[in-house]
């Protein structure tokens, strides 16, 4: 990476999730295992190790974390609406969440309403109204069971 290091903003259209996984990896790695210099021994070794991250490193690990962070949640409502076309019902996708059905279709709708409000933006594709429609259609209410559309996506 650079030496000037990019924001989290910057840096998410300039990595995939791969590639910043990669990264991320590789310095929490060195982080982990790095001499601790003056700190106290770890585990009764001292030096040895690889260097401690620098400042530039350190924020870059924070801004990688981020990124992964962000693609990681755009890339579960892609998958949440995926579910939907499959047929699965909001009781399932919060249990495959970790959550309620409430709680998943209420992120998921929001997340429509994010990618309507991002239609035409720079740096963002979004949503355009026919798209939209048919997201909401076929994220339906928490209370479906499933999707009424033999498993494709409406419209």
């Amino acid at each position: 990476m650079t030496s000037v290091m990019p924001s989290s903003d910057e840096l998410e259209s300039q990595v995939t999730l791969r590639t910043a996984v990669a990264r991320f990896e590789e310095l929490r790695a060195r982080e982990t295992f790095a001499d601790p210099g003056d700190d106290e021994d770890i585990e009764g070794v001292v030096g040895g190790g690889p260097p401690a991250l620098s400042r530039a490193e350190a924020l870059e690990l924070l801004a990688l974390g981020e990124v992964i962070a962000r693609k990681a949640r755009y890339g579960r409502q892609l998958s949440v609406r995926t579910a939907r076309r499959a047929g699965a019902s909001w009781t399932q996708i919060g249990l495959a969440l970790g959550t309620s059905k409430q709680t998943a279709w209420e992120t998921h709708s929001r997340w429509i309403d994010q990618q309507a409000g991002d239609h035409g933006t720079i740096g963002h594709e979004g949503f355009d109204a026919a798209d939209t429609a048919r997201a909401r259609a076929l994220a339906g209410a928490p209370d479906q069971d499933s999707v009424d559309s033999g498993g494709q996506d409406p419209a």
